[in-house]
C-alpha cells in the first residue's frame, strides 16, 4: 500500500494506492495522512483497497505534496554509512550520531529547494526515511521496531556545509534552512518493503549521477536505530527518521561541486519511487 497527499500546496487531498497500482480518493476515511491516521487507520484503508470500495482518482494526479502531514519530529542520523564518514574526515561513530530537522523544513518531493542567502556550500544527501505508525518508548530490543514502523519515504537531506561546520555550535544550523527537507512522493507501507536494508539508492545533479548506494551500507540498520532513539526519546506517530546518507555528497568530493540556483537534484531510491527539485535563490 502507498499513501500520498495531491494537490496544490496547503490544500492536499490524502490517496492511497494498491497493488494495481491505481491512486485512489482516501478522503472519506480520513481528512488528511498524519500521525493519528498512521497510527488507527490504516487497517481500515487496506480493507477498503481489497473491497474496492474507493473511487480512482480519474483525473491527473498531478502534484504530490509532503506524504505526511503535521510532521512530528524529524530526528536524523548523521555518519551512519561508512563510506560518507571517511569522505569527510569524520571518525567512524561508536553509537549514532543524532541532530534534529524541524518539522518546517519539509517541502513536497518536487518544489523548489531554495539556496539560503550567502550560502556558497549548499550540499544533497539522499536518505531512508522512516515513518512511525506506534510509540516507540524504551524499546527491549531492536526486535520490536518493526511493530511500530508505518512505513518508509524518501527524504532529501539537504545541508549547507558552512553553516553546518565552520560556524560553530551545533549542526542543526546547517540543517534547518527552508525548504531543506523534500520528502516523498509517498509512503510505502512497511509490509510492501520485503527488505529496507537492501535498497538501492541514488542522486543525480544537473544529470551527473554524485550518490549511488545501498541501504544495507548503513552502519547501524533501521530496527537498532529505532530502539536506540527510544531510548532518549518517545518516538510517537507521525515521527520521521532520516537514516542518514552515503557517500558522493559534495563536503567529500574533490571540486566540491555545492549547488546553485538553478541545479536540478532528481532523487531515487528503490521501490519508494523519484524525487526532482529545481534549486531557486532565497
Amino acid at each position: 500500500m502507498r499513501l500520498a497527499r495531491h494537490g496544490p500546496a496547503g490544500h492536499e487531498r490524502p490517496i492511497v494506492a494498491g497493488s494495481d497500482g491505481v491512486w485512489r480518493d482516501l478522503s472519506s476515511l480520513t481528512h488528511d495522512i498524519d500521525g493519528s491516521f498512521l497510527s488507527d487507520g490504516l487497517g481500515a484503508a487496506r480493507a477498503a483497497l481489497e473491497s474496492a470500495s474507493l473511487p480512482p482518482i480519474t483525473s491527473p494526479v498531478g502534484r504530490f505534496g509532503p506524504p505526511l502531514s503535521s510532521v512530528g519530529k524529524i530526528i536524523c542520523i548523521g555518519l551512519n554509512y561508512v563510506d560518507h564518514a571517511r569522505e569527510t574526515g569524520a571518525a567512524i561513530p561508536g553509537e549514532p550520531v543524532m541532530f534534529l530537522k524541524t518539522p518546517d523544513t519539509v517541502i513536497g518531493p518536487d518544489d523548489d529547494v531554495l539556496v539560503p542567502r550567502l550560502s556558497t556550500k549548499t550540499d544533497w544527501e539522499v536518505e531512508l526515511a522512516v515513518v512511525m505508525g506506534a510509540p516507540a518508548r524504551y524499546l527491549d530490543s531492536p526486535d520490536q521496531a518493526a511493530g511500530c514502523i508505518a512505513g518508509f519515504t524518501i527524504s532529501n537531506d539537504v545541508s549547507e556545509r558552512e553553516f553546518q561546520i565552520e560556524r560553530g555550535g551545533q549542526w542543526d544550523k546547517g540543517k534547518n534552512c527552508e525548504t531543506f527537507n523534500p520528502l516523498g512522493p509517498w509512503i510505502t507501507s512497511y509490509d510492501e518493503v520485503i527488505d529496507p536494508q537492501n535498497l538501492a539508492m541514488r542522486l543525480w545533479v544537473n544529470g551527473t549521477l554524485r550518490q549511488n548506494s545501498n541501504t544495507s551500507n548503513m552502519i547501524f540498520d533501521v530496527a537498532y536505530l529505532v530502539w536506540y532513539l527510544s531510548q532518549f526519546l518517545v518516538l510517537r506517530p507521525g515521527d520521521v527518521i532520516n537514516t542518514g546518507t552515503p557517500h558522493g555528497a559534495a563536503l567529500g568530493l574533490a571540486d566540491h561541486p555545492y549547488l546553485k540556483a538553478g541545479d536540478v537534484m532528481e532523487v531515487e531510491i528503490e521501490g519508494l519511487g523519484r524525487q526532482r527539485q529545481v534549486l531557486g535563490a532565497a
